[in-house]
């Protein structure tokens, strides 16, 4: 018999095994105390809001309790001043990705819920914040709320999602099927590089049918919408556009001229005219320049512009960043084109390949709204 004993032993120790690791299993979050204290912004503090990328408001509060003695995390919550944060209008993770008892947040974020909280785009209005302490998947909303008063920016609350350009006075013309595209370079911001036709109408749209939103400036200066309205232009140009529909404003350069710029030289070598579409190009002859270490063959790209009657030199390049020519196997990134924030001689460059030193080289700028801004070189 002392095999069954045995047997039974064996059977009572797994047992044990099994009801350890169940017990293992069960997990429950520490509890967390609701945020008792807001300290900043204060009760009804008036915010005047600037289109500005680094504007910002910042949002700070107690920390809360955990029981097992952790940290929490924490979400700024919004809502119209009657609301009761159930269905909050916009919501927003802390700093140090929701670790810190402090946020700061942008006046273009603040706007978004200004207008969700149906405060008109110019106007005044008031909104509720309050804070959510979180420990895994346990959420304590703070009884305590402030209220903030909002001048919001002039710009639109609902911005579209893609943005064309089409008419008359446009390159494709009027069949909004071959409308041009706008590039989307930041949130809520446009711009397209197209040539312009004077005195004949153009339009914007977000989208290439007949029902499309309609957007245009009477003064080059702010956008409005309207189904009939138009724009026109009073010189036959290139034009770089840029339309900020978060503060509602158009800018317009023209482009006067864009070229190769050689490094070596600190000066553009060869001009690219504007063949159409957003595209730049030549072929020309560039001599690198003989150096006691080597030939170099630095380059890049500048455009000269008229912006509101100022002439405004700006130039292109890398995105990637790189101190080498490139190769059979190099990414189509390698070309890839950024218009940079400064002028500079030897900056964000690029290095040509040995085959064009001396040799017709056919060279593209392209900059079009629908794919990433390029460039190419051809040695012939």
């Amino acid at each position: 018999m002392k095999w069954y004993f045995k047997v039974i032993a064996m059977l009572a120790l797994v047992a044990n095994i099994v009801s350890c690791k169940k017990d293992d299993m069960k997990y429950s979050d520490a509890d967390v105390s609701a945020v008792e204290n807001l300290y900043a912004p204060a009760d009804g503090k008036a915010v005047k809001l600037l289109s500005s990328t680094s504007a910002a408001l910042y949002f700070e509060w107690e920390s809360a309790r955990v029981a097992d003695g952790g940290a929490a995390q924490y979400e700024v919550v919004f809502d119209k001043v009657n609301g009761d944060f159930s269905k909050p209008l916009y919501t927003v993770t802390s700093d140090n990705n929701g670790n810190s008892n402090g946020a700061n947040i942008s006046h273009k974020i603040l706007n978004q819920v200004a207008a969700k909280a149906g405060i008109e785009p110019g106007a005044s209005g008031d909104i509720s914040w309050s804070v959510y302490s979180i420990r895994g998947m346990k959420r304590v909303l703070s009884k305590v709320k402030k209220n903030l008063n909002i001048k919001t920016l002039e710009g639109f609350a609902d911005i579209p999602d893609e943005l064309f350009i089409t008419g008359e006075g446009a390159e494709n013309g009027t069949a909004i099927a071959q409308a041009i595209p706008f590039k989307l370079i930041g949130n809520g911001e446009y711009e397209v590089f197209t040539k312009l036709e004077a005195g004949k109408k153009y339009i914007f749209t977000d989208r290439k049918s007949a029902d499309g939103r309609v957007f245009y400036s009477e003064d080059q200066t702010k956008i409005k919408e309207e189904t009939t309205g138009s724009n026109t232009i009073a010189k036959t140009a290139v034009y770089r556009i840029r339309i900020d529909f978060n503060v509602s404003t158009i800018i317009y350069s023209e482009i006067k001229s864009m070229g190769v710029y050689f490094s070596p030289s600190g000066a553009v070598v060869l001009d690219l005219p504007y063949q159409g579409k957003g595209i730049w190009s030549a072929t020309g002859v560039i001599n690198f320049k003989q150096e006691s270490w080597g030939r170099d063959q630095r380059y890049k790209f500048q455009m000269e512009t008229v912006k509101a009657g100022k002439a405004e030199t700006v130039q292109l390049g890398t995105q990637t960043g790189t101190d080498s020519p490139p190769n059979s196997s190099s990414a189509p990134s390698y070309y890839f084109v950024r218009i940079l924030p400064n002028l500079s001689q030897w900056d964000d460059k690029w290095k040509f390949v040995d085959a064009v030193d001396g040799h017709p080289t056919k060279i593209s700028m392209i900059l079009q709204g629908d794919k990433d801004y390029t460039h190419a070189v051809v040695p012939n």
